[in-house]
C-alpha cells in the first residue's frame, strides 16, 4: 500500500511534465503497446509511479496514468474505494486510452494495489484481458497484506476481531483495505478457481525481500505457467529497497523495461537503492 511521500518534490516534476501525462498524440518510438500506470492505494496518477513513467517516456514510451477510487472532494487520495468499483473505472480508462491512441493492444504497469488491479481488472471487467499483453505488477498483494501486522493482531485475537478490522476500514473510507487484507473479499475473489492470468496475457511480478508490507513477501508470486517472477535482490542482491520504495527504486525500473521489453535476462548497472520503507 502506499501513503503520499515525497510530496512538494513530486509537485514539481508534475507541473514541470503535466504536459506529457495523457499525450494521446504521442509516437511510440521503440515500444509497441502504449504504457498504463496503476497507483498505490493513498496515492494519485501523479504521485507514486510517475517518476518510472517519466524515466519511460525519455525513452520513448507513450506512457498513461489517472487517479482511480478517490472519492469527491479528496483528490489527493486515490485507491480508497472497494478494489471492484476502482476496477470498473480502470476497464474504462483502458478503454479510453486504448481508443485514444488506436493501439490494438496495451500494458499495464502496477505499484501495490495498481499491482493487484493489474491482475483483478482483466480477470473480471468484460472485455480488457483481450487488449491487455503485458502486465508487471511490482509488490501486489496477491494474497493479501497483513498492513505491517495489523491483520495478524486481529487473528490473535479471534475471528471476530478480524471482521470487526474489515469494518473499522470500511467506516474510516477505505473499503480497499480490507479487500486487499488477508483474507479480504478481493483477495479471496482474485484466488479462486480458473488461475490469475487470462489467456494472451503476459504476467512478470517483481518483488523484494525486503518488503515489510506485503508479508510474507513471495505472497506476490503467481505461480501459474509462463508467469515471470522476479526478486529484485537476484538481480541486485544489496538493494535494501522496501515497499514504497519499490515505486522509486532504479533497479525496479529497469525490471520494469526488461518486461517490457521482453528481455527479461538483460543486466544493468545496479544502485544501492533506498532503504526500508
Amino acid at each position: 500500500m502506499h501513503l503520499p511521500t515525497l510530496l512538494s518534490l513530486t509537485l514539481t516534476l508534475t507541473l514541470t511534465h503535466a504536459i506529457n501525462i495523457n499525450d494521446f498524440s504521442c509516437t511510440r518510438t521503440n515500444h509497441t503497446n502504449p504504457v498504463i500506470f496503476l497507483h498505490g492505494l493513498g496515492a494519485t496518477f501523479y504521485e507514486d509511479l510517475n517518476f518510472l513513467q517519466y524515466w519511460l517516456q525519455n525513452q520513448g514510451y507513450c506512457t498513461y496514468a489517472s487517479t482511480y477510487g478517490d472519492y469527491p472532494g479528496f483528490p489527493l487520495v486515490g485507491g480508497l474505494k472497494p478494489i471492484a468499483k476502482s476496477a470498473t473505472e480502470i476497464a474504462d480508462y483502458i478503454r479510453e486510452v486504448k481508443e485514444q491512441t488506436g493501439a490494438e493492444k496495451i500494458d499495464l504497469v502496477g505499484h501495490s494495489e495498481g499491482a493487484f488491479q493489474a491482475l483483478y481488472v482483466p480477470k473480471f471487467e468484460e472485455g480488457i484481458s483481450e487488449v491487455v499483453e503485458r502486465v508487471i505488477a511490482i509488490a501486489p498483494p496477491t494474497r493479501g497484506t497483513t498492513f505491517i501486522g495489523l491483520y495478524n493482531l486481529a487473528y490473535i485475537l479471534g475471528d471476530a476481531s478480524r471482521e470487526l478490522v474489515g469494518k473499522v476500514l470500511q467506516l474510516v473510507g477505505c473499503p480497499a483495505c480490507d479487500d486487499v487484507g488477508v483474507d479480504g473479499p478481493a483477495v479471496e475473489r482474485l484466488n479462486e478457481e480458473g488461475g490469475i492470468v487470462q489467456a494472451g496475457n503476459r504476467l512478470t511480478v517483481i518483488a523484494s525481500r525486503h518488503d515489510e508490507m506485503v508479508t510474507p513477501t513471495s505472497t506476490s508470486f503467481v505461480h501459474e505457467e509462463g508467469v515471470n517472477n522476479v526478486w529484485v535482490q537476484d538481480f541486485c542482491p544489496l538493494d535494501p529497497v522496501g515497499h514504497i520504495g519499490e515505486a522509486y527504486d532504479l533497479n525496479v525500473w529497469n525490471l520494469v523495461k526488461n518486461a517490457l521489453d521482453d528481455e527479461p535476462e538483460r543486466r544493468f548497472p545496479c544502485v544501492l537503492g533506498s532503504p526500508g520503507k
